[in-house]
């Protein structure tokens, strides 16, 4: 049986702190060996796209490691998405993750790829040469009447392009392999691999779960209601579940891991430390 993968994702920072604060981040994770890096992209601004192709192009020249580029599509246009699709093949980027992105209210869609499986095939039919991943919900996407159907658009997605699979957060690893294995049955035979994002303070826990419409279970809520006041205690309590999570994750025959970094380093490399002979 081959070894599952193990991935990272990181973002690029605030636009109020300097591009160079990235260094801090990749240079924290040292000692960490992930098969690839993803970076995230934001709403779809000129400087979004630049940004994002600039870290790949460091993570992948500076720090030998294959880079996956974000790109969101509702706010793009078809000239918008071949720049970003431009500088991504100069950053000589790994894969492109095809995602359809937050709404935001203050904005309209320009109305040309409403669904990440529309950006995928874009990407297939005008930039063969990028390999296209795509977004997964184990507990259903918010806007999906249940995981069946959320599935099946799945499966569009996949037959769009997208040849790998990366799961939004969840934090119950039954709720992931039920999904898997309904996914699975729907033909849908692409590598998936679960995202994993580490606890690390209570308030950003229940807003991300809430955003994910992904549920707190009891174990975690128990942990989130003793150490929620308690941030060093807390990230050593979520550093050991997330790493439990692995554990039991690899012991079930994933295809991969991927961790959401969230920029927190040090506690990436704890995790690493707890896990790496898992790959």
């Amino acid at each position: 049986m081959s070894k599952p993968l193990f991935s990272l994702e990181v973002f690029p920072p605030k636009r109020t702190a300097p591009i160079g604060t990235i260094y801090d981040t990749l240079d924290g994770l040292h000692g960490v060996d992930p098969a690839f890096i993803s970076v995230t992209y934001g709403t779809g601004k000129q400087s979004d796209r630049t940004i994002t192709a600039r870290i790949a192009n460091t993570i992948r020249t500076e720090y030998g490691i294959p880079a996956v580029a974000h790109l969101t599509a509702q706010y793009l246009d078809r000239d918008q998405t071949d720049e970003a699709l431009d500088m991504f093949a100069q950053a000589k980027v790994a894969a492109v993750l095809a995602l359809r992105g937050d709404r935001n209210p203050e904005r309209e869609p320009a109305g040309v790829f409403m669904h990440a499986s529309d950006l995928t095939r874009y990407i297939r039919q005008t930039h063969p040469e990028i390999t296209v991943y795509g977004a997964c919900y184990p507990e259903c996407h918010p806007q999906s009447r249940d995981l069946d159907e959320d599935i099946s658009w799945l499966k569009v997605k996949v037959d769009a392009g997208a040849s790998h699979l990366i799961s939004q957060l969840f934090y119950d690893n039954a709720d992931y392999l039920r999904f898997l294995d309904k996914a699975r049955a729907a033909g849908i035979d692409v590598p998936i691999e679960a995202g994993i994002m580490p606890v690390t303070n209570a308030a950003s826990v229940r807003r991300m779960t809430g955003m994910c419409s992904s549920k707190v279970p009891e174990r975690l809520a128990t942990i989130l209601d003793r150490w929620g006041d308690d941030p060093n205690t807390l990230k050593e309590a979520g550093i050991i579940y997330a790493s439990e999570q692995i554990a039991d994750l690899v012991a079930r025959g994933v295809d991969g891991i991927h961790l959401y970094t969230m920029n927190h380093p040090g506690v990436t490399r704890r995790i690493w430390q707890n896990v790496q002979g898992l790959f």
